[in-house]
């Protein structure tokens, strides 16, 4: 009751019953002037020009098929939508600043030439692919002289980090779509509190949305108290803008550029099941050690330059690493909504398209285009061996539903279903042939691929991809297969339901 009374009487409670009220408004508004009959010609008449135009546009066939259908059912609504909000996935502020600090800060990253013809050698030209997409058009450099450890779960994750907080000397840099009050961030805090006074630069970005249901609104006030420099990223406003679309939804730790953690785990207490609230919550992510922590580093003062608007001395971050010599290949990668580049999406589409013996991937959410869904029943159909683990009690029941809904056609294609019978599965991971493995924020849905920052690490030649696979197995044994006949066996209503789902999932 408690949780529920904090969301009703909350800042998002209000900010969504404002902008409810404002499309109510506007919905009204334009019903009231489309009654005048020359104004309802001309607007109808320019809604089928705007589908011409969203046809032969150049964005994702979902988008345009979720906008034409909505268009030409309501068509005068439809069209004043599209006007609105269709064409602009970023606004013009968001992409103009945001781009600019990612380009002031792509420079301190590089390939180092030596390190390259080291990973070609040892590499085969399918996991080459993998990693060269990066690098070449993600600006995102390879490193070695790197560790991965791979944390199979929240609880695990929450003690790993515990422990390499208690050993900062210079900088701690947290950066997290929610931050949730508890048990798990309490503890994270309490050592926070005492480094800050040893010292230690304290800086935290949280997402607006992300907190507006688990954080006090002035929370970052209370932070900076402590001597906590804490930044919301996008604030929430009750207006109704297309840039409260666009989301921080990344999780990076950052210690002294020797330590960074990575993967879906969020600060909250049923990430590590201290709280229950849908079944056994299975999560992961890695800690990485060395040289290519500096890749985090950087990706953090990302988004703090965009908002601090101040002159960063970054090389007063690059602290020397602890020394490590191995061969592991270690590639931090970040996904942004402005830059024109579904790096999320493509990496996820060069590991299963590069796949030759098999491809397992966890996910909380499969709401997918045909991009997706065509590479992975065509691995599965060339013979390679393709899983995907969902979870088997949902967060959003709406998400789950579209989520069946891809199930029958892959199904029938090869690939092999699983639902994670245990609860809910949050973790956004994926291992190919024993050799690669990727960890990361970003789901198999249309917010991570086009909407949200996000991040993630490529990584080859590591123990930690045989660990990831060991998992991987482990949770199959946990999970339910999915059958054809189970698929198929759901009553109209719900099919209907599912179907207009995922004709709308787009515009979600």
């Amino acid at each position: 009751m408690g949780r529920l009374k904090q969301i009703l009487t909350g800042k998002l409670m209000f900010v969504l019953i404002s902008i409810l009220l404002q499309l109510f408004l506007l919905i009204s508004m334009i019903y009231r002037v489309s009654e005048i009959i020359y104004i309802n010609y001309f607007l109808s008449f320019l809604s089928y020009v705007i589908v011409i135009y969203v046809i032969n546009s150049r964005i994702n066939m979902v988008f345009k098929l979720a906008w034409c259908v909505l268009i030409l059912a309501f068509p005068v609504l439809g069209g004043v939508l599209y006007i609105l909000f269709g064409g602009r996935l970023v606004p013009k502020k968001l992409r103009i600043e945001s781009t600019l600090s990612l380009n002031e800060t792509k420079g301190l990253v590089y390939q180092d030439e030596d390190v390259y013809k080291s990973f070609e050698e040892k590499s085969d030209y399918n996991i080459k692919k993998i990693f060269d997409y990066g690098e070449i058009v993600g600006v995102f450099p390879i490193f070695n002289n790197s560790e991965i450890t791979y944390l199979e779960l929240g609880e695990v994750k929450w003690k790993a980090m515990l422990e390499e907080l208690s050993k900062a000397k210079y900088f701690i840099f947290l950066e997290y779509f929610i931050i949730k009050d508890g048990v798990m961030w309490q503890s994270i805090l309490d050592i926070l509190k005492e480094k800050v006074k040893d010292g230690v630069e304290v800086k935290i970005i949280f997402d607006d949305f992300g907190a507006a249901s688990t954080l006090a609104k002035d929370y970052d006030i209370e932070l900076e108290k402590y001597g906590i420099e804490a930044l919301r990223f996008n604030r929430l406003r009750p207006a109704l803008l297309v840039q409260m679309n666009n989301r921080d939804h990344r999780k990076i730790c950052v210690i002294d550029n020797n330590v960074a953690f990575c993967g879906g785990i969020n600060i909250g207490d049923e990430y590590i099941n201290v709280e229950e609230r849908f079944g056994h919550w299975k999560d992961s992510a890695v800690m990485i050690k060395g040289e290519a922590v500096w890749g985090f580093t950087v990706m953090f003062f990302q988004i703090y330059r965009y908002l601090k608007d101040e002159t960063i001395d970054f090389e007063k971050y690059r602290i020397p690493c602890v020394p490590i010599k191995n061969d592991t290949f270690v590639q931090p990668y970040y996904d942004s909504p402005t830059d024109g580049e579904n790096v999320g999406l493509n990496i996820h589409l060069n590991l299963i398209n590069n796949a030759k013996k098999y491809v397992y991937i966890h996910t909380p959410y499969l709401v997918i285009d045909e991009n997706i869904k065509y590479s992975l029943m065509l691995a599965a159909k060339s013979g390679v061996d393709v899983r995907i683990t969902t979870p088997h009690i949902p967060d959003k029941k709406y998400v789950f539903q579209i989520t069946r809904y891809n199930y029958e056609e892959l199904i029938e294609a090869g690939v092999k279903i699983y639902e994670y019978t245990p609860g809910f599965l949050h973790s956004k991971s994926i291992v190919v042939d024993g050799e690669v493995g990727m960890c990361g924020t970003i789901n198999m849905d249309f917010r991570s691929y086009f909407h949200h920052y996000e991040c993630g690490v490529l990584f080859y030649n590591s123990d930690a991809v045989k660990d990831m696979y060991e998992d991987q197995m482990n949770v199959f044994e946990v999970s339910e297969l999915i059958t054809l006949e189970k698929c198929k066996n759901v009553n109209i209503i719900v099919k209907f339901i599912r179907v207009v789902l995922n004709l709308i999932a787009p515009l979600l």
